[in-house]
């Protein structure tokens, strides 16, 4: 018994040895978590909320003062050009067009009557005129024979009555000519007023049929049938009868922050998600970046606002979407939907995960990676944004402050421009290490904690 109480003495007193020796070895090093410096594609993407919006869209407003009596559309059916989509009682309007088409045939008969009253004056002209030739020819030689003495006087009177009145005769038929001239022409700019009439008439008809302008979908529709609706006029707003949404040109209008918008530009792609959609993502390109600031809080333009501007502010993003993709005609006005905009990508380039990244004061080190003490009174220099490299001095890991120049960034990497190379061990936490870790630090590599993902 007291042999194996001594063999347990000795085991145990190993072990103690052994993990004062592991302790030991272990005072003064950092457990960190590394990633290394990786050449790989890295995009910037932005993200913007907002809503489906059709390009063109129109509110269909009355055009016609009546009672609707047939509506012929609901709320998502889609219409085509020319399509009549409701219309208003009719009955005064088309009661004044046929007044007007009958007082145009009636004209056209007055015309008609005038030309024919104009035809027998010309032909009343052509038999009076024959008539004063033969006239004349008779007084002409009733003056010769009178002047020989071979007629008397009674017959020569006779003669110059009879062509006096050969000549008031063609006068007169003249003037029935031009009389009948000037009926006809009346007669005529009646025809051409009623037409004009008609023509108001026939508009003020049509006003009562409602058409679709262009081929889309009904998004509103405010009215039903028997509903009495008004023409808008200056200082009060007509009746709408409906809103009409051309889904031939989609876009998302989306909201971006105010300090993503500057990177925004127009052309750069996109990829829109769908709220109620949520397996499906749509392609695009933003063609429109508003240059007005809103208030997040009220979505007014700080233009416009008289309250103070001094919280956070977003900037309007439109993104069209590229048409032919497949299920775009799933899509509804007033979708709620995500635009993840990729403001820049480079490929094959160097990249560090962002958590690696610090700001400090640039210190030195020895040959064995000891830091070295600041001269006395020196100035301490302005923090620089860097990373701790991992580098082996005499098999100890120490953490190596090295400034890096980086670009664009990604989802969780960033470019590294110039400062690191491939395949370089970076310190990337805990995060409560990195905040206190300094040049030189020894370290060791957590292996009991899962790395963060690099990219």
């Amino acid at each position: 018994m007291k042999k194996i109480f001594g063999i347990v003495l000795a085991l145990l007193a190993v072990a103690g040895l052994v993990t004062f020796m592991v302790v030991k070895a272990e005072s003064g090093y950092t457990k960190v978590l590394t990633a290394k410096v990786t050449r790989q594609d890295l995009s910037t993407i932005i993200s913007g909320t907002g809503q489906i919006k059709p390009k063109t869209y129109v509110n269909v407003g009355a055009t016609a003062f009546g009672r609707i009596v047939e509506l012929n559309v609901k709320e998502g059916d889609h219409v085509h050009t020319g399509e009549v989509i409701a219309r208003v009682e009719n009955v005064q309007p088309e009661s004044n067009v046929q007044a007007q088409q009958a007082a145009i045939a009636s004209a056209k008969t007055d015309v008609a009557s005038f030309v024919a009253a104009e035809n027998t004056a010309k032909a009343n002209i052509v038999h009076a005129q024959a008539d004063l030739e033969q006239k004349t020819f008779d007084w002409q030689r009733a003056q010769a024979l009178f002047k020989d003495q071979l007629i008397a006087r009674q017959d020569y009177d006779a003669k110059k009555a009879a062509y006096d009145l050969a000549v008031a005769t063609l006068d007169q038929n003249k003037a029935a000519l031009a009389q009948a001239h000037a009926q006809t022409e009346s007669a005529r700019a009646k025809v051409t007023n009623n037409v004009a009439t008609l023509r108001f008439d026939q508009d003020a008809l049509n006003k009562t049929v409602s058409v679709a302008p262009f081929d889309g979908i009904v998004t509103n529709l405010p009215v039903r049938l028997g509903e009495t609706v008004v023409v808008g006029i200056q200082n009060a707003e007509g009746s709408t009868l409906m809103t009409l949404a051309d889904m031939s040109v989609i876009t998302a209008e989306v909201k971006v922050d105010e300090t993503d918008i500057v990177n925004v530009a127009i052309g750069q792609p996109a990829q829109i998600t769908v709220d109620a959609l949520p397996n499906r993502t749509f392609t695009g390109k933003v063609t429109l970046v508003g240059d007005q600031a809103l208030l997040r809080s009220t979505g007014v333009a700080t233009s416009q606002s008289t309250t103070g501007t001094e919280e956070a502010k977003d900037f309007k993003v439109i993104v069209t979407l590229d048409p032919n993709q497949p299920n775009l005609d799933e899509l509804r006005p007033g979708f709620s939907t995500t635009a993840k905009i990729t403001t820049a990508h480079k490929s094959n380039i160097l990249t560090l995960p962002i958590q690696a990244l610090v700001n400090r004061s640039p210190s030195k080190l020895d040959a064995s990676g000891k830091p070295i003490p600041p001269v006395p009174g020196a100035k301490t220099p302005d923090p620089v944004q860097g990373v701790f490299v991992v580098k082996n001095f005499n098999g100890k890991l120490r953490a190596v402050f090295t400034p890096v120049s980086t670009g664009i960034t990604g989802a969780t990497d960033m470019e590294v421009v110039s400062g690191l190379n491939e395949g370089q061990e970076l310190v990337t936490g805990p995060f409560t290490t990195l905040r206190t870790l300094k040049n030189g630090a020894l370290l060791k590599r957590d292996t009991t904690a899962a790395a963060l993902p690099t990219s």
